[in-house]
């Protein structure tokens, strides 16, 4: 980019979370494949997710390394990420050669708004959850719902009738973060600040397609009374799922080499086989994973079971192991994998037939893609919307629990829902593979994803020219 030629240029801002980096950078790849520009601004830990693409994709894509917040609680880490990079990234876009038209960033990092007034260019929204669960989220910290309850009963329903469909959402299932804080704590204001900043922001990008999401995507526009709001997912490249040699190290590296875990598939019928994982940073507590270990055995069903350790955010928090003998009672029909596993290539397996899944975002798309029916068991954030969605809405999914100690199930029921999930012909498999086909279009030549994302690009080269 040291050319004099002038460059549709973006900076794309992840929250420094994988989770969250992820999508960005898949989008990224979007827009690079389109001709544009793209700089990453990214902290130190999660360069070793860019780096991979970076040969492959010069001279579009550019990291720019930002100082480490050092912080991982989430408002500490926002408010650190505000004092550390504002200041630097003005300096930064002041002396570019080839200035940014446009920041795309995370919607944790509502901020950011500000930091593009500062520079002169627009700030786009870019959201990992889907428009449902934005919205959601949008309309929670606009209204300030309160609890009913006079005892504060963690049970009081709460109703959003500002949203389509009216959803209704027990007290506990709200954001940990809009409960356990109040109005007038630095922390609380400052995230409620993050949230009205994203809806005054020029735009709005969604990891989730039309047929999908229409009615919330609607709202959506009706809600920032403007049209700027593009739902260009999945991001996720179709070609990734089931292609071990494309998807096995998406993330990280496996702690089983996948080859072996696709061997291990490949002796397994089709939709045999349950995939149980609860996200990147999901760690069961005892009773869970007791109820959970025992469900799979008892269930019978072939299972790959991916369980992450803990880590310094879990010290002195109560965390479930795999009890001793479990792996060896269930050898020759379970495969338990600790740590990272090859989640794309593990679905997108034609032996895989149901997933049981915390109901993150991109655990939803990656589940949708590859045909599958979802157990939902939601524990927080997002999932109990994602949950609802996949459930209620769509009808791709079975409830299987919900939250962490409030709702966990019984063994026995747990397993007859893992059976019910493997049924060949039910209703939800039906479903799940409708999803597909829709998910798959939406990402092809003239899909709606497609006509979202060649919109986003005409209005980001316009840009260029103001």
């Amino acid at each position: 980019m040291a050319s004099s030629q002038k460059h549709v240029h973006v900076l794309a801002y992840p929250f420094p979370s994988s989770g969250h980096v992820i999508p960005l950078l898949d989008l990224s790849k979007r827009l690079v494949s389109r001709g544009i520009y793209v700089t990453v601004l990214i902290t130190p830990s999660n360069l070793p997710l860019l780096q991979p693409l970076l040969s492959s994709h010069a001279p579009y894509l550019q990291p720019l390394l930002l100082p480490d917040p050092h912080q991982k609680r989430l408002f500490p880490l926002v408010s650190a990420m505000r004092r550390l990079h504002h200041p630097f990234l003005l300096s930064w876009a002041h002396s570019h050669p080839s200035p940014p038209v446009a920041i795309i960033s995370d919607f944790f990092l509502g901020w950011t708004h500000h930091l593009a007034r500062d520079i002169r260019i627009p700030r786009l929204v870019f959201s990992p959850s889907g428009a449902f669960a934005l919205s959601f989220a949008y309309s929670l910290w606009r209204h300030l719902p309160v609890n009913p309850d006079p005892g504060g009963s963690a049970d009081s329903l709460i109703s959003f009738p500002d949203l389509p469909n009216s959803p209704v959402y027990p007290w506990w299932q709200l954001s940990y973060h809009y409960r356990e804080n109040k109005k007038g704590d630095p922390e609380w204001d400052f995230h409620r600040e993050n949230m009205l900043d994203n809806m005054a922001s020029w735009g709005v990008v969604f990891n989730t397609f039309s047929e999908l999401e229409r009615v919330y995507l609607s709202h959506m526009k009706a809600e920032l009374g403007h049209d700027r709001v593009w739902a260009v997912g999945p991001v996720l490249p179709p070609n990734e799922i089931g292609n071990g040699a494309n998807s096995a190290d998406r993330g990280g590296s496996s702690s089983v080499p996948c080859h072996e875990v696709m061997t291990w598939l490949d002796s397994r019928f089709d939709f045999s086989v349950i995939y149980v994982c609860f996200g990147s940073r999901t760690v069961l507590t005892s009773r869970q994973m007791e109820v959970l270990t025992t469900a799979l055995e008892v269930s019978g069903a072939q299972f790959i079971l991916s369980v992450r350790g803990p880590d310094e955010r879990h010290v002195g928090q109560d965390v479930g192991v795999i009890p001793e003998g479990f792996e060896e009672g269930v050898r020759g029909r379970g495969l338990v994998i600790k740590g990272w596993s090859p989640q794309l290539a593990i679905l997108g397996h034609r032996a895989v037939g149901s997933f049981l899944t915390h109901c993150g975002w991109n655990s939803v798309l990656e589940g949708l893609v590859a045909g599958v029916v979802m157990l939902t068991w939601p524990m927080g954030a997002d999932q109990y919307t994602n949950a609802k969605l996949i459930v209620d809405e769509l009808g791709a999914g079975l409830r299987a629990a919900e939250g962490t100690t409030e709702n966990v199930p019984e063994a026995g029921e747990l397993s007859e829902v893992i059976k019910r999930s493997l049924e060949e012909n039910s209703r939800e498999r039906v479903r799940a593979k409708e999803l597909k086909k829709a998910a798959l279009e939406a990402v092809e030549q003239g899909g709606s994803s497609q006509k979202e994302m060649d919109a986003l690009v005409k209005h980001l080269s316009e840009l260029l020219q103001c």
